[in-house]
């Protein structure tokens, strides 16, 4: 087993031994069990970023096994500089939900805390997975963990938002199975990611192939006009499930646009890249003042997270190297910020059972140790430079205006709308007199949840202020991939 089969099944078997040996009367053991599964699965990718050799960009730590024989389907495995930190990043969230569900979940504990270190180990699967095929196993099976999350913890309406999560997501990803099938004919029997990439394809093919994908990813972004399920899941969605839902699982589908789309369909990314511009400035721009107008802080950060994944798409399809990597680090800092804002809600949340704005008010006069720390991340939310939030938003406007002033312009007024909804919430919630009874009688964050915002307040406040092992992993990755981006791969077409 190598580094990184063990990243990926450390946490799944954690997983399968709570299902297989926990018991409702064994929460307490349970929850550590749980705990020592997150860490292991943490250190487990620890290795592979201290090995990794920044100056190549090539596949690292490459596995490749044969699986289904007779279809050529191979267990192969391999991380670069575009998915490096997201192995890290997905380990790490992982321990922090185990650690910030310690006390709110009550109910069948040890499902809970397995179907989360089980989510963990097939979402690193997906950044792993060099098999198109296995890729496709992985990124499906991430659906099983979450719909059960939503569906067994959410609120009220959670029935309704785990169908609809579920339909939404699969439904794009079938038009993405025939594109799977068709590359694999064309290659005379392979599900090797690297022999498509090297596929001539012609300009339609491309295109079929570019809308096939488009469908799957766009829908997990999510991108304008397919976003309508988030705000519902996320409002529905325990506050683990949707931490891990913003920080990680959207990343699935920008992740896929960078190892599929643009690399297998270039011609194709070029001639459609100004759609995805336009759908990643709706976003960023419409969806922001659709977030002004919420009442719900659950629904204001959902619509949030779809504005700010808006500058992910639009750094990619600006096919330079500022913008893809802007959009790569806008990717990991937006992993840390959204699931900070949604573990502050959920620290309301469990105190007050309400997720209204108008239900608070005055929150800084009883707990203001939480204060500080919602300050800090509603400051990060808003790219305020020294922030994560800032550095990856900063690299995809400056590619924009670069390419496009006018580009550039439209998504750095966005800047302005993520303030405003972020700062009024923040104004509302915890500013001013006590509001009521029960904000009065709130009680500040302990010791466990001390630690957990301070484990995120470490990583947005040292990724704002030093960015350079972010970058430094994914510049020789993202020069490869736009170099073979910028050859054109249509199949020259024989002279009669």
């Amino acid at each position: 087993m190598g580094l990184l089969s063990l990243a990926v099944w450390t946490p799944i078997a954690f997983g399968l031994v709570l299902l297989a040996f926990g018991r409702d009367d064994q929460v307490y053991a349970t929850r550590w069990i749980a705990l020592v599964g997150a860490v292991a699965g943490l250190l487990a990718t620890l290795p592979i970023y201290a090995q990794f050799d920044n100056a190549s960009a090539a596949m690292q730590f490459v596995e490749n096994l044969p699986w289904i024989e007779r279809f050529n389907v191979n267990y192969h495995l391999g991380v670069d500089g575009i998915s490096l930190w997201f192995v890290v990043l997905t380990a790490f969230i992982n321990l922090v939900v185990v650690i910030a569900s310690w006390e709110s979940i009550t109910a069948k504990v040890q499902q809970y805390m397995a179907a989360f270190l089980i989510l963990s180990g097939l979402m690193i699967g997906v950044f792993c997975a060099l098999d198109g095929m296995l890729f496709y196993v992985f990124f499906e099976a991430t659906l099983i963990p979450m719909y059960l999350i939503i569906g067994i913890w959410g609120g009220p309406n959670k029935i309704y938002a785990a169908f609809k999560f579920f339909l939404y997501t699969l439904l794009g990803s079938l038009l993405t199975l025939v594109a799977l099938i068709y590359l694999y004919i064309q290659t005379a029997g392979s599900f090797d990611i690297a022999t498509w990439h090297a596929l001539p394809l012609s300009r339609g093919e491309q295109s079929f192939l570019f809308f096939a994908f488009l469908a799957a990813f766009a829908v997990k972004v999510p991108m304008w006009p397919v976003h309508t399920w988030l705000p519902d899941v996320h409002v529905e969605a325990p506050t683990g499930g949707s931490a891990v839902l913003a920080a990680i699982m959207l990343k699935l589908g920008a992740y896929g646009f960078l190892r599929f789309s643009l690399p297998i369909a270039p011609d194709a990314a070029h001639e459609w890249a100004g759609l995805m511009v336009t759908l990643s400035l709706i976003a960023v721009v419409y969806v922001g003042l659709v977030a002004m107008v919420q009442q719900d802080m659950k629904k204001l950060v959902a619509y949030s997270s779809v504005a700010h994944m808006g500058f992910v798409t639009l750094g990619f399809f600006i096919f330079s190297d500022l913008g893809v990597s802007g959009g790569l680090v806008q990717m990991i800092a937006h992993g840390f910020v959204s699931a900070a804002m949604f573990l502050c809600i959920g620290v309301l949340y469990d105190r007050v059972h309400s997720r209204e704005i108008g239900s608070y008010g005055g929150v800084v006069n009883t707990m203001p140790k939480f204060a500080a720390f919602a300050l800090l991340f509603a400051m990060a939310n808003c790219g305020l430079p020294a922030t994560a939030g800032f550095v990856g938003e900063w690299m995809v406007i400056l590619a924009a205006v670069k390419a496009n002033f006018w580009v550039g312009f439209g998504a750095a007024s966005a800047l302005i709308f993520g303030a405003a909804y972020t700062l009024w919430m923040f104004k509302r919630v915890y500013l001013g007199p006590v509001a009521n009874a029960k904000v009065a009688a709130l009680e500040d964050i302990g010791a466990r949840e001390f630690l957990v915002m301070g484990l995120l307040a470490f990583a947005v406040l040292g990724m704002g202020i030093y960015p350079k092992p972010f970058t430094d992993v994914m510049d020789a990755s993202v020069a490869a991939l736009l170099q073979h981006v910028s050859v054109s791969k249509i199949a020259a077409v024989p002279l009669n």
